[in-house]
C-alpha cells in the first residue's frame, strides 16, 4: 500500500467504531445500502457538535449509520428528517437509533424518492443538508440544498471521490459524471465557501454565506 494509502487507512481507523455502528454497517450490508465510512461520519459528528446544529435533511437513510453519527454531535432535541424511498432502509435505521439510545421524535423519516420530497420541505429552514443517495440525482439534490439550507447553513456530500473515480478524467460512467458535475457546480458558486476532504470516500463540505 501506497504512503497516501497507510495514511488514510490510519485515519479511517484512528477511532473505533462503537458495536451500535457496527451493528448497523451489518444491517447495511444485508441490505444492499453502502454506508457513510468512518472517517466521513466522525466527520460531520465533529461539524454539527462545532456548529450546534439542531436541524438537518439528510438525503439516503439506509440502515441509520450516518443519522447516527449527526444525532450523536447534534444539540439536544435537535432532529433529523430523514428520506429514503426503501422502507426496509428506515425499518433498520429504526433499529440503529433505538440502539443507540435517541427517541423516535429525533429522527423524522419519510419514505419516497427525495426528488419528490425535497421539494415539500421549507426554504432555508435546515442548518445542514447531506447529500447521499442516488449518485446519479446528485445535481438535482445541490440544487434542492441550495434552497433548504439557511444562510450559515452547511451542504455536505459523500462518495465525492467515488471510489477514486471523480479525480481519473477516463471515467465518464453516469453516476462517476454527476457527481463531477454537482463538485463544478459547488467549486464555481460564488456564494459557497467550500472544501473537499479525502476522508472516507470523499466528503465535500460547503457553507452557504448568501
Amino acid at each position: 500500500m501506497s504512503v497516501e494509502g497507510n495514511n488514510w487507512a490510519y485515519a479511517e481507523d484512528f477511532l473505533p467504531e462503537d458495536r451500535v455502528l457496527l451493528t448497523a454497517r451489518d444491517l447495511a450490508e444485508e441490505l444492499g445500502c453502502p454506508p457513510i465510512l468512518p472517517g466521513a461520519g466522525q466527520t460531520l459528528q465533529l461539524i454539527a457538535q462545532a456548529s450546534g446544529v439542531r436541524s438537518v435533511v439528510e438525503i439516503g437513510t439506509g440502515a441509520g449509520v450516518s443519522t447516527t453519527y449527526l444525532l450523536r454531535g447534534m444539540v439536544t432535541g435537535g432532529v433529523v428528517t430523514t428520506i429514503d424511498v426503501e422502507p426496509e432502509h428506515h425499518k433498520a435505521a429504526k433499529r440503529t437509533l433505538r440502539e443507540a439510545g435517541f427517541a423516535p421524535e429525533r429522527a423524522r423519516m419519510i419514505t419516497g424518492r427525495a426528488l419528490d420530497v425535497l421539494p415539500r420541505l421549507t426554504d432555508g429552514g435546515y442548518d445542514m443538508v447531506l447529500i447521499d443517495a442516488r449518485k446519479v440525482e446528485y445535481p438535482q439534490y445541490l440544487e434542492q440544498a441550495l434552497r433548504l439550507a439557511r444562510v450559515g447553513g452547511i451542504i455536505a456530500i459523500d462518495n465525492s471521490l467515488w471510489h477514486g473515480r471523480v479525480p481519473d478524467p477516463a471515467q465518464r460512467d453516469q453516476e462517476t459524471t454527476a457527481i463531477r458535475t454537482t463538485l463544478k457546480s459547488v467549486r464555481e458558486n460564488e456564494s459557497l465557501t467550500t472544501v473537499l476532504l479525502p476522508a472516507g470516500d470523499g466528503l465535500l463540505l460547503a457553507i452557504k454565506n448568501a
